[in-house]
């Protein structure tokens, strides 16, 4: 991994979490691990290289981890660890912020409901 100098604590919480996918990806792990193709399934206009590069990162940054199995055919799932389940708190208040806005703006969302 790169070591960074930043101007504000800001830059170094988004380049772990800032992208696309990133933050939706610890969203939905959040009940738990989920194989590649539910990630896919849960964010419809991820493309899969991006998620795939995504994820990469988040594990580069120890967020979230991949376990493969030894089957055939192969499985993997990611799921969060310790380190990026202190990140819940901050995921919370950004899915309670999108909420808020949604209501303020009239706009619906389409998610998981078991969240």
């Amino acid at each position: 991994m790169k070591a960074y100098d930043y101007d504000c604590p800001v830059e170094a919480t988004l380049e772990v979490i800032g992208g696309k996918w990133k933050a939706t990806c610890l969203y939905y792990l959040i009940e738990g691990p989920k194989r590649f193709s539910e990630l896919m399934e849960l964010l419809e206009t991820a493309s899969s290289r991006i998620l795939s590069k995504q994820l990469k990162e988040l594990e580069e940054h120890e967020v979230i981890k991949r376990k493969i199995y030894s089957e055939v055919p192969p499985r993997v799932e990611y799921s969060l660890t310790d380190y990026g389940k202190t990140l819940l708190p901050l995921i919370e208040m950004i899915c309670d912020w999108g909420e808020r806005r949604l209501e303020k703006t009239g706009k619906k969302a389409i998610y998981n409901e078991s969240h």
